[in-house]
């Protein structure tokens, strides 16, 4: 390859679904110099989600994204780590690469717990993969985080006859997310899968054949999965002069600039200040990657609208999709459509009438209306919203 040089280039560092959308939208949008695209993974940029659905499942073996990158005019240098960062040139574990812009878009990397080297953990293809051919019959398979990865790998487990428990430490389901109240209404959906659920209870150590928790008790396990969480992949930003914030994520401004001159970030790595929840958010789901890949592409190319879309994830569990969009925070009110005895339910969280946040269970009509709303702020009439029979669209205030 050419030696790497001018200021035309721009180099992504980083070969997920944010960079993948940024190095993709730098040259739909007109960029005419170099595209450099790196990852450290041997694969093509594919798509995380089905991880740990289709593939765990066996319905797919790969999920490559439907991005022709030599058609692009984008160079992919596959198998490359960044090790670090001086001003103009990244640094990686196969030589330097000069660049006129950076794009920093190097994701999340899933918690370990501490001591337990014979767990595995979900996150790349390959990952998927190896979980995959372990999944059989009457396997014992422990999973430590009642999170979305733990309810999603439960649902596969499942499915191939794997006899499931789960362990979490917070009170309920999903702690970081959601409130337990909620929490609890989805254990319920464990048990009718079958799995053993245990709350309240954490992991002291993984042992060979087994699960030790923390009062004590051992579990039988032939095979351990950790789900407890992801953090910013941004070590190697040390001594760059890239502020990170106290958890590793990149702080940028509302046009995704880092602190360095010329350097900007996007997807799972990052802070952004958002003007519709009046905090920083550090957001790790498949939308903002979509999203902010392209942001970014479109800030590089001098546009000046900010970032602050509406956050949206989903998950497949249990034989039910859930759906979230918007920030709940203290204060606000939480409003029920449903009960999480039926088949599908919504929660609202409402601030003076305005949604701030909906919870759907199987109600997709409730998310699109919902999200569209909470995006407008329009006020609702809480008696009109609680009503499950009433689309959300027409239950306005007065």
């Amino acid at each position: 390859m050419a030696e790497l040089s001018g200021t035309d280039q721009v180099v992504v560092v980083g070969a997920g679904l944010a960079g993948a959308q940024c190095a993709a939208g730098l040259r739909q949008g007109g960029w005419q110099g170099r595209i450099v695209l790196v990852g450290e993974e041997p694969h093509a940029p594919y798509d995380r989600p089905p991880l740990s659905k289709e593939v765990l499942l066996g319905k797919a073996d790969a999920t490559t994204l439907d991005l022709d990158f030599a058609d692009l005019g984008v160079e992919l240098l596959t198998g490359r780590r960044a090790t670090g960062l001086t001003p103009g040139v990244l640094h990686t574990d196969a030589g330097d690469l000069p660049y006129g812009t950076l794009v920093i878009a190097t994701g999340a990397a899933p918690r370990a717990l501490p001591g337990a080297e014979r767990a595995h953990l979900l996150h790349t293809l390959d990952d998927a993969l190896a979980l995959r051919a372990l999944l059989r019959p009457g396997l014992r398979l422990v999973l430590v985080g009642a999170g979305w990865i733990g309810a999603e790998v439960s649902t596969a487990a499942r499915a191939a006859g794997c006899e499931v428990t789960v362990v979490e430490m917070g009170p309920a389901p999903v702690p970081g997310a959601l409130p337990a109240g909620i929490g609890r209404a989805m254990a319920a959906w464990y048990a009718e899968a079958g799995v053993d659920l245990r709350c309240g209870v954490g992991v002291a150590a993984v042992e060979p054949g087994a699960v030790l928790l923390a009062d004590g008790s051992h579990l039988p396990a032939d095979e351990v999965l950790v789900g407890i969480g992801a953090r910013p992949a941004t070590g190697w930003l040390a001594g760059s002069g890239v502020e990170l914030d106290a958890a590793g994520a990149v702080l940028v401004d509302e046009r995704l600039r880092t602190s360095l001159p010329g350097v900007f970030a996007a997807g799972d790595c990052v802070s952004y200040p958002s003007a519709r929840s009046g905090v920083r958010l550090a957001v790790q789901h498949w939308d903002h990657a979509l999203q902010s890949g392209a942001a970014a592409a479109a800030a590089v190319l001098g546009a000046q609208a900010p970032y602050d879309p509406v956050p949206y994830f989903w998950s497949e569990q249990f034989g039910r999709m859930v759906q979230y969009a918007g920030r709940h925070g203290a204060g606000d009110e939480p409003l029920w459509r449903g009960s999480p005895g039926e088949p599908s339910w919504s929660v609202l969280w409402l601030r003076d009438g305005v949604p701030r946040a909906l919870l759907a269970v199987d109600r997709p009509r409730d998310l699109a209306q919902g999200r569209r709303l909470i995006e407008r702020g329009t006020a609702l009439d809480p008696a009109l919203a609680a009503d499950p029979a009433v689309p959300l669209k027409s239950a306005l205030a007065g």
